[in-house]
């Protein structure tokens, strides 16, 4: 597939995050400091829907159990804060992104 047209850029304020349904996939995308990205919208551990956690910065706290990650990378910063357990989770996937004529455009 190529690039799926997602909303306005004006859509997702600074500082915010919202989940779109592009390709049979839940998308996350975020607006950090006017630049955009998009990432897997379920967490790694247990599909904890991430649009529903917390943004600090880059930052996306997963509201199951805690794993966060880094939303510009969807790389794993850590995993789920359960007691006396250390799971291993894996990276989101991260997509593509251009802006064009004022709306986001997402590569699948």
């Amino acid at each position: 597939m190529g690039f799926e047209k997602v909303c306005k850029v004006l859509d997702i304020k600074n500082g915010t995050m919202k989940k779109f349904e592009i390709g049979g996939k839940e998308i996350l995308i975020s607006n950090i400091d006017g630049k955009y990205y998009a990432i897997n919208n379920k967490c790694t551990h247990r599909n904890g829907d991430l649009s529903q956690g917390k943004l600090e910065g880059n930052i996306v706290t997963c509201p199951k159990h805690g794993s966060k990650f880094d939303i510009t990378t969807g790389k794993v910063l850590s995993g789920p804060k359960i007691p006396l357990l250390k799971l291993k989770i894996n990276d989101e996937e991260r997509y593509e992104i251009k802006i064009e004529e004022d709306f986001l455009y997402v590569k699948i």
